[in-house]
């Protein structure tokens, strides 16, 4: 089977638009960013990403930017990542207690386009930013164009997937996350549309990786994906024209081999995914829904995951039949080279491959 890999300079961030927002002098503030994810505007007017690959945009003149980023001083280290003048650059390690800015140099004279992520999911906690500065900087607000959000686990996270500065087995678990060079980004890079990642390491439609809870369907109304949290994500703020549903991974998993689990129940799996279905389609009536499988299930339990989606798209296609039809997507089974099982960025660039005719078919 041969691989087709998206060359580098295809993965020019669509966001990148001629649409800027004025500000005035070399400062600009929190509130003049157009964020585009899960994000949050705290008391202190400062604005916090959540979730993993929330991003914005921002140009300036001359050879460098500053951008003043903290975190909370509970929190250890965390990541941001960038692009510039439409090429990803590195991932950026952001220490608890620094005050010192993120310099990013151009090399060159001249305007530049800076596109700044959040490399993390959202249970590694969020990430502060009071301020960016340069000559003539000004936000860029996305173009108008199609949106795609990605719902799933620790593989639509980009989780484990970069081990090129921490490797497998080593450092914290979010040292290897790598949400830019994840499948949804590059699918969404490629087909020039808008991405959000809605996405939990461990998490499952009934069943987490290694416990019974909380699953999506408890957590996904909440900005942070935490169950006791009070802040519900306004849903509002986007719409998008097709939600990717990629669960079932942990459900089928057999946990760490060391606490009790019960046998993997596909009645009440496909229950959970139909209820879930039903609370998307709440969400966003006019979106096209898309069931996807898992890459990393093998065997029997692949056929038992792609018989349980089957059983998920012919009865909620029977309750909602004003609405489009489930799209069902099967993935090629993979053997992944990434951190304990997990794709790393090759194999996402292969899943992306896999997914681009899936998704180009599906967009009005």
């Amino acid at each position: 089977m041969k691989i087709k890999f998206f060359p580098l300079f295809l993965l020019i961030h669509l966001g990148c638009s001629t649409t800027q927002i004025n500000t005035s002098g070399n400062v600009l503030p929190a509130t003049s960013l157009e964020p585009y994810g899960r994000y949050i505007w705290n008391d202190q007017k400062k604005l916090e990403l959540i979730s993993s690959g929330v991003h914005f945009g921002f140009s300036f003149y001359g050879n460098s930017c500053s951008i003043y980023a903290t975190l909370p001083e509970t929190m250890g280290h965390n990541y941001l990542q960038y692009e510039l003048d439409g090429v990803f650059v590195k991932r950026i390690k952001l220490e608890a207690g620094s005050k010192e800015p993120i310099v990013i140099s151009a090399g060159t004279t001249g305007k530049h386009t800076v596109w700044i992520y959040k490399a993390t999911e959202a249970h590694t906690g969020a990430i502060v930013i009071e301020q960016v500065t340069g000559k003539n900087i000004q936000a860029i607000k996305p173009k108008n164009a199609p949106l795609i959000e990605f719902i799933g686990n620790s593989i639509t996270c980009g989780a484990a997937a970069d081990p090129s500065e921490v490797p497998c087995g080593s450092g914290a678990y979010h040292d290897q996350h790598n949400a830019y060079y994840a499948y949804g980004p590059r699918v969404a890079r490629a087909l020039g549309t808008h991405f959000i990642l809605s996405s939990v390491s461990g998490i499952g439609m009934y069943r987490n990786w290694n416990s019974d809870g909380p699953n999506m369907l408890q957590v996904y109304e909440k900005t942070g994906f935490h169950e006791g949290s009070l802040h519900q994500w306004n849903f509002s703020a986007y719409s998008p024209d097709i939600v990717s549903i990629a669960l079932g991974t942990n459900d089928l998993s057999n946990g760490d081999g060391k606490k009790e689990r019960l046998p993997f129940d596909s009645s009440q799996f496909v229950n959970n995914y139909i209820r879930f279905v039903q609370l998307v389609h709440s969400k966003y009536p006019k979106a096209q829904v898309a069931l996807l499988s898992s890459a990393m299930v093998h065997d029997e339990k692949r056929t038992v995951l792609e018989n349980c989606l089957a059983a998920v798209k012919q009865h909620a296609d029977s309750l909602h039949t004003t609405a489009k039809p489930l799209a069902l997507y099967l993935f090629k089974p993979m053997q992944a080279r990434g951190c304990s099982g997990h794709p790393n960025v090759e194999d996402h660039a292969m899943l992306a491959n896999e997914l681009v005719p899936f998704f180009r078919a599906l967009l009005p």
